[in-house]
C-alpha cells in the first residue's frame, strides 16, 4: 500500500519526500528510536507512514496540514495503513497552530512553504526536547539557494531559506550539518 501511496501522490504533482532523503531520515530515526515526532507539511502522509516504522511502541507523530484536501486524503491513507492511533493529522496553517503545541519532540521535520522556514524552525527550538533533531528538507532548493538566483517567482523563497541556513549555522545552540540529498541542483 505504501508504494501506492507513493505512485499516486506522484501521478498527481504532489511534493513528497524523496528517496534518497527519506533513506538517510529512516536511518538516523533507527538510531534515534523517538517517541515523539513532529513534522510540519503532511501531503498525503507519505513521510510520516514512513517515520512510523520507526517510532517506539508507546510513540507518535503530530503532522500539520495547510491544505483540507490534502489532508483528507493523509487522514484516509493513514487509515488505510491501520496507523490512526500512531499519526495524528492537524489540519490548518502551522504559523498558527505551532505556538498553541507545547509538546517536547525528539525529532521535529520541516517539509513545509519554503517561505516561513525561519518561522518554523524558531519554533522547532522551542519544541525540540534538549539533544533532539530538527531536520528541514530541500533548504538548498533545487541549488537557487547557492546561486545567483533572480527569477521573482520564488525569490521569497531563496532569500529565506539563506536566512534558515544563516540561523542554523550560527546559533551555537544546535549543531548543524548540511547534505546535499533529495533536491538536486538545477543547471
Amino acid at each position: 500500500m505504501l508504494e501506492e501511496i507513493k505512485e499516486e501522490a506522484l501521478n498527481n504533482n504532489i511534493p513528497i519526500i524523496m528517496d534518497d532523503t527519506l533513506e538517510e531520515i529512516m536511518k538516523r530515526l533507527q538510531e534515534i528510536k523517538p517517541s515523539k515526532i513532529l513534522e510540519i507539511g503532511t501531503a498525503v502522509g507519505y513521510s510520516s507512514i514512513c517515520f512510523s516504522k520507526w517510532i517506539r511502541n508507546d510513540g507518535y507523530i503530530d503532522t500539520i496540514e495547510l491544505d483540507e484536501e490534502r489532508a483528507k486524503k493523509a487522514i484516509e491513507n493513514i487509515k488505510r495503513m491501520n496507523l490512526q492511533d500512531k499519526i495524528h493529522v492537524i489540519v490548518g496553517n502551522a504559523i498558527d497552530i505551532l505556538p498553541t503545541l507545547n509538546c517536547a519532540y525528539d525529532v521535529i521535520f520541516i517539509d513545509a512553504a519554503k517561505s516561513k522556514y525561519p518561522i518554523f524552525l524558531n519554533e522547532a527550538i522551542r519544541l525540540a526536547k534538549i539533544g533532539g533533531f530538527i531536520f528541514a528538507d530541500n533548504i538548498l532548493y533545487k541549488g537557487y539557494v547557492l546561486g545567483n538566483y533572480s527569477k521573482h517567482k520564488q525569490r521569497t523563497a531563496v532569500k529565506n531559506l539563506r536566512e534558515y541556513i544563516k540561523l542554523v549555522t550560527e546559533n551555537k545552540n544546535l549543531s548543524t550539518q548540511i547534505l546535499d540529498i533529495g533536491d538536486r541542483t538545477c543547471n
